[in-house]
């Protein structure tokens, strides 16, 4: 018999708005190598408000429906519809990752393994009540651990370390982080430490770079800062960083970053190429906190790339022999090197009220929400 609960979803509507509701959604019971989790904490991660809200102008947001089911509607600016001319109709569960309890499985040995056991899963659509899930999709938590410890298991912690293994797997030795105090960048810099790599952590506030250094963080610059781009240099010739993971996107940091690693490398130069050094400088943008354009100011020579960086495509070239290593260190240690800290846990209803839409919708450093879909 299948099992109902709620499930949050969002639409685009051919009327250029954007409706977020909660569905009443029957879920199967597993198949042979399935398991039926019941989701007890899921966060919203930046990655879920893409896909949550997309484009939509959330000064516009306004909620009907009841208090158990609200439904939330805001305006698409004419300009960016086209962004979402492909999902248009479509009424689509929102959520990458969450923890729970597994209360039913299929009958393969792996499926039985996890019956009754807290699990950490990603498998998308995990703004529910319950997910049906492949085994393999599910990481068993140690004993003890609880849904809200292990509700980030997967996209901010495998982020972290897949930056340290591309790190490795491309020939550089040291990184660099930009929006360096969320919670990712403070998984990273304990990974950072604990492996013995330097790294340089690039935040825009006083208070984010108290953060860090409360981490035990070494290399700490402030982009706002009228010395930022001596100080850069500065940090870069100390550390030997030639790889950058930026989270802001648009704008004019990552020219700045390679512009500072070309500066570093320039002085090793014994006369003056109108082509620049010949030492590779990496950049990689993961996230977009600035919708707009990302500016360079070419003066960084000809031996650099500025490319995409996404999670899935990484685990893809990474193999499996190393996904397994991470994911068994994210398990072994996610109430400390991967402990993530969120400001307030909401239920689902209370997820779509203007006041948390707000809320969570800045993204800004240190407001980080948690679902319980049970609550």
């Amino acid at each position: 018999m299948a099992t109902t609960g709620l499930q949050l979803r969002s639409k685009v509507k051919d009327d250029n708005t954007l409706e977020l509701s909660l569905e009443e959604v029957a879920f199967p019971e597993p198949g042979p190598g399935e398991v039926l989790v019941r989701i007890e904490a899921t966060p919203i991660n930046p990655s879920d408000i893409a896909l949550l809200v997309g484009p939509a102008d959330l000064s516009t947001a306004r909620v009907g429906g009841t208090p158990d089911r609200p439904v939330l509607t805001a305006d698409i600016p004419p300009n960016l519809v086209k962004m979402v001319a492909g999902r248009i109709g479509q009424s689509l569960p929102v959520g990458n990752e969450g923890a729970g309890v597994v209360v039913a499985a299929g009958d393969s040995d792996a499926a039985q393994a996890l019956l009754g056991k807290m699990v950490g899963v990603a498998g998308g659509e995990m703004f529910a009540q319950y997910r049906c899930v492949d085994a393999a999709q599910c990481l068993p938590l140690r004993e003890g651990t609880t849904a809200a410890q292990g509700a980030s298991c997967f996209v901010n912690p495998m982020t972290a370390l897949g930056m340290v293994e591309t790190m490795r797997m491309e020939g550089h030795t040291a990184l660099v982080h930009t929006a360096a105090a969320s919670n990712l960048g403070q998984m990273l810099n304990r990974i950072c430490i604990a492996d013995g790599i330097d790294l340089v952590n690039i935040v825009r506030k006083p208070e984010q770079e108290a953060i860090l250094r409360d981490l035990g963080a070494k290399f700490i610059l402030n982009s706002s800062a009228d010395n930022f781009m001596d100080d850069l240099t500065e940090a870069l010739a100390a550390t030997g960083a030639t790889l950058a993971f930026d989270a802001i996107g648009g704008g004019k940091l990552a020219g700045q970053i390679l512009t500072c690693m070309e500066a570093v490398a320039a002085r090793s130069l014994s006369a003056y190429n109108r082509y620049g050094s010949d030492v590779f400088k990496q950049v990689y943008i993961y996230g977009g906190l600035d919708r707009g354009p990302t500016t360079l100011n070419r003066n960084f020579g000809f031996a650099w790339s500025l490319g995409g960086w996404l999670l899935p495509n990484f685990l893809q070239k990474a193999g499996m022999e190393r996904v397994v290593a991470m994911r068994e260190r994210v398990a072994a240690e996610i109430t400390t090197t991967f402990a993530s800290h969120y400001t307030r846990e909401v239920s689902l209803a209370e997820a779509l009220s203007l006041e948390a839409l707000g809320a969570y919708g800045r993204q800004a450093t240190g407001e980080k929400f948690l679902i319980n879909p049970q609550k």
